[in-house]
């Protein structure tokens, strides 16, 4: 009786009390005390989770000057409870704000449960700097290597190892997605505005050194997944991800160790990705176990594959799939 009760008050409370949590509004006031001495007088907008990241779509109210402290601000009247995320545009994505240096960070976040003032400092603007943010180390192997398992070009950079040119040392490789979006802001592309891995930096600060290999996604959001997808879903039904999967191992794998110094062995060999890039890896680690030894699966998104992953898994066996891999799985979580 007492278990009854207990699970009558949880779905009460699921039923009632959390979607009036999520349904309730409140007034967010967001006041800019600074920005940096360029563009004074360029319109500044707010872009976040509130409007679909839409760049310039909120503008805010430019206070006179010497009537207040204050730089700028904007009421939003009807945000809902629950974490806000935003960034400042001056009205598109190549112009978000930035630290001092010209590094572009994660949103701010701040979460509502009432009505809100939310005081902000502007440090910096992204186009005031360099706008290729790549180490020395990365290069633009081919701006149209020809894929001929899906018949398209795609852009492939290749970052080598600080002392490649002075060594004659051989380097495991790591093959990853999304690659414009893994070394450089310049060639980045995100949901909230670019936004790049750190790839690179995170190699050059690391004692083991490697060659990665990134081939750049699909231009369109729809062509990607169908690229990355292995298996058809209600979405895909004819998915090019197998296509995809066989063009590294049996078309740029061999370039790669034809031309470059690498390590060609399955121990040496690593594959990496996130999202529907996370999924593709983990196909791939099933269907190349002889060449694959090490994963890097990143956010996979693996409801979107409609479980043809574990039907994968338990069609070829567990245990065989991941004999003598490394399998590292990321999930985030908010």
């Amino acid at each position: 009786m007492v278990f009854k009760r207990i699970l009558l008050l949880f779905f009460s409370y699921l039923i009632f009390v959390l979607p009036a949590f999520s349904q309730s509004k409140y007034q967010v006031t967001i006041e800019v005390k600074s920005t940096p001495a360029t563009h004074l007088h360029d319109p500044l907008y707010i872009t976040g989770n509130f409007n679909g990241w839409n760049p310039k779509l909120h503008m805010l109210d430019t206070l006179p000057s010497g009537t207040t402290p204050l730089h700028s601000r904007i009421i939003l009247p009807e945000v809902k409870a629950g974490l806000l995320e935003f960034k400042f545009t001056r009205g598109d994505w190549q112009t978000l704000e930035s630290t001092a240096m010209g590094t572009l960070t994660a949103p701010r976040n701040v979460m509502i449960q009432k009505d809100t003032v939310i005081r902000i400092d502007i440090a910096g603007w992204r186009d005031d700097f360099p706008a290729s943010t790549a180490s020395p180390q990365v290069h633009l192997l081919d701006s149209a290597f020809y894929i001929p398992q899906l018949a398209v070009k795609r852009a492939v950079w290749i970052y080598l190892p600080k002392d490649y040119a002075t060594s004659d040392k051989k380097y495991p490789v790591l093959y990853m997605h999304d690659g414009q979006d893994l070394f450089d802001e310049a060639t980045s592309q995100g949901r909230i505005g670019p936004l790049e891995w750190g790839v690179d930096e995170a190699i050059d600060r690391h004692r083991q050194s490697a060659i990665v290999v990134a081939v750049a996604h699909a231009e369109s959001k729809e062509d990607r997944q169908n690229e990355y997808f292995v298996s058809p879903n209600s979405r895909f039904p004819n998915p090019q991800g197998a296509g995809y999967l066989k063009f590294i191992v049996h078309t740029l794998k061999p370039y790669i160790d034809s031309h470059y110094r690498t390590m060609p062995d399955k121990k040496h060999t690593a594959m990496a990705g996130s999202s529907v890039g996370g999924l593709l890896t983990l196909y791939a680690g099933l269907s190349y176990p002889d060449v694959f030894g090490s994963l890097g699966v990143f956010s996979p998104s693996i409801w979107l594959d409609e479980g043809q992953v574990q039907k994968t898994i338990t069609r070829i066996g567990y245990q065989a799939a991941i004999s003598d891999q490394h399998l590292f799985i990321f999930r985030w979580r908010e």
